[in-house]
C-alpha cells in the first residue's frame, strides 16, 4: 500500500469563532490521494509555526544557506493581534502558499511534516460549542481562482443556516449528501432549482430541499408569496407531466412563474391554466442561459416536497401548502380584473376619441357680414373721415 499524499488543497474562507475566546480560523478542503476530500480548520498561528518547522527541516530549499536557492514560499508572520480585516486580507496569500507548497518535490511536499499538518483532528470533527448558543460566523471565499482574486471577491459575514432532515435521504451520485432523518446540516448554498448544498461534519454534497426544514419555524415563511402578474420565463426543456397537478410543456414555449417555491418545483400558468414545473426546465424571459447549463441538464430533477411519504417534522404545525385549485382560482380572478381593467381603459380611450372628433366635427362659426359705408364712417375718428371727403 502506498504512502498517503496530498493531491490539491482548496482554501474555502475563515470563520470567527468565540470559544473558549474571539479568534479566526481558516477552512481547508483537502483532496488525499484516495480522492476523500477532508475539511479542517488551522488558526494563522498553528500554519506559521508549521512554516518555520518546513524552514528548518529543508534549510537549502528554505534559503538560509543560498538566497537564490530558495524554493519553499515565504508566508508573512502573524500580527500582534489579528483582526477580521487582516485575516481577510491574508486568504489570497494563504491559498497560493498551499499550491505553491503542493509544487515543490516529494520529499518536501509529500513529507510526514506536510501529511500530519493536514490531517483531521478531533476538534476538526467536532469543534467546541460555545454554551450561550453563538454559533461561529463563516466567511466564504466565492472565486475558486485565487491567483486573480481580490479582497472584494470575499463575502462576509454570513452565518450557516442550520436546517433538519425530515426524511431519509440517499445520495444517487458523488456530488450528493446521504442524510438522515433527523441529522441537522448547515446549508451553504441555496439553489433555486431545488438542489442546496450542505456540509454535515466533515461531509459536503448536495441534499434536495424537500428534505430540510429550520430549526426554529416552518419555512413556509421564506418562501415568496404568489404573484399572480406572473413573471415572463421560457421554456428550456420538454416536460411531461407525472402527477394530475403538473403541467405539459415544450421547449420554446412562454409561461408566467406565479410561486416560486423551495423545493425546485415552480407554479407556474400557462394561458389560464396552472401546474407545477420543475424549476430548473425554465429561464427568465430575456436573460441568457447560466453558466452551469450543462450541469444542469444532467442533473436529476429534485423530488418534490409533497411526495416524501416519511417526512417528519419537528414542528407543531406543519407546514401551509396552498392548493392547486386555490392557484387557478386566484388567477382567473386576477386575470378576469385584468381584463376588466383593459377593457376600461380601451372605453376610457375610445370616450376620449369619440369627444375629441366632436370637436373637430362641430360647425365653425360663420364669417361676420361685411358693416356698410355709413357705419364705417360712423365709427372713424374725424381725421380719417376729413379725408374720405377729400378723396370723394
Amino acid at each position: 500500500m502506498s504512502d498517503p499524499f496530498i493531491r490539491h488543497i482548496q482554501l474555502l474562507g475563515f470563520e470567527k469563532r468565540f470559544l473558549p475566546s474571539q479568534h479566526y480560523v481558516y477552512m481547508f478542503l483537502v483532496k488525499w490521494h484516495d480522492l476523500t476530500e477532508k475539511l479542517v480548520y488551522r488558526k494563522y498561528t498553528e500554519i506559521h509555526e508549521f512554516h518555520k518547522a518546513l524552514k528548518e527541516m529543508f534549510p537549502i530549499e528554505s534559503g538560509q544557506i543560498e538566497k537564490e536557492h530558495r524554493t519553499i514560499p515565504h508566508l508573512p508572520a502573524p500580527k500582534w493581534f489579528d483582526g477580521l480585516r487582516s485575516t481577510e486580507n491574508r486568504q489570497i496569500t494563504l491559498a497560493d502558499y498551499c499550491a505553491s507548497l503542493l509544487n515543490l518535490p516529494s520529499k518536501i511536499s509529500r513529507s510526514p511534516h506536510v501529511i500530519n499538518f493536514f490531517k483531521v483532528r478531533s476538534d476538526d470533527v467536532n469543534p467546541a460549542s460555545n454554551k450561550n448558543g453563538r454559533k461561529p460566523e463563516t466567511f466564504l471565499l466565492k472565486t475558486e481562482s485565487t491567483k486573480q482574486a481580490n479582497v472584494s471577491d470575499i463575502t462576509g459575514p454570513i452565518i450557516l443556516q442550520s436546517y433538519r432532515v425530515i426524511a431519509d435521504y440517499v445520495k444517487n451520485t458523488k456530488s450528493e449528501l446521504g442524510v438522515t432523518a433527523g441529522d441537522v446540516v448547515d446549508v451553504v448554498e441555496k439553489n433555486e432549482n431545488g438542489w442546496w448544498f450542505c456540509q454535515l461534519k466533515n461531509k459536503r454534497g448536495w441534499v434536495p430541499a424537500a428534505y430540510l426544514e429550520p430549526l426554529d419555524s416552518p419555512d413556509e415563511s421564506e418562501e415568496q408569496d404568489p404573484d399572480y402578474a406572473g413573471e415572463k420565463h421560457i421554456i428550456t426543456k420538454d416536460y411531461s407531466s407525472t402527477l394530475d397537478d403538473e403541467l405539459d410543456v415544450k421547449e420554446g414555449e412562454t409561461v408566467d412563474v406565479i410561486h416560486k417555491l423551495l423545493d425546485g418545483w415552480w407554479v407556474v400558468r400557462k394561458g389560464s391554466i396552472t401546474g407545477y414545473l420543475p424549476a430548473m426546465y425554465l429561464k427568465k424571459s430575456g436573460e441568457a442561459f447560466p453558466a452551469d447549463e450543462n450541469q444542469t441538464k444532467t442533473k436529476a430533477l429534485p423530488p418534490r416536497r409533497s411526495t416524501i411519504s416519511n417526512a417528519r417534522s419537528m414542528h407543531q404545525q406543519s407546514r401551509k401548502q396552498i392548493t392547486q385549485d386555490t392557484y387557478r382560482r386566484n388567477s382567473k380572478k386576477y386575470l378576469k380584473e385584468r381584463q376588466s381593467k383593459t377593457e376600461s381603459m380601451i372605453t376610457a380611450i375610445t370616450i376620449d376619441e369619440d369627444k375629441e372628433m366632436e370637436s373637430h366635427c362641430k360647425a365653425q362659426p360663420a364669417i361676420p357680414p361685411r358693416p356698410s359705408k355709413e357705419v364705417i364712417l360712423d365709427r372713424c375718428t374725424e381725421h380719417t373721415k376729413s379725408k374720405i371727403r377729400t378723396m370723394n
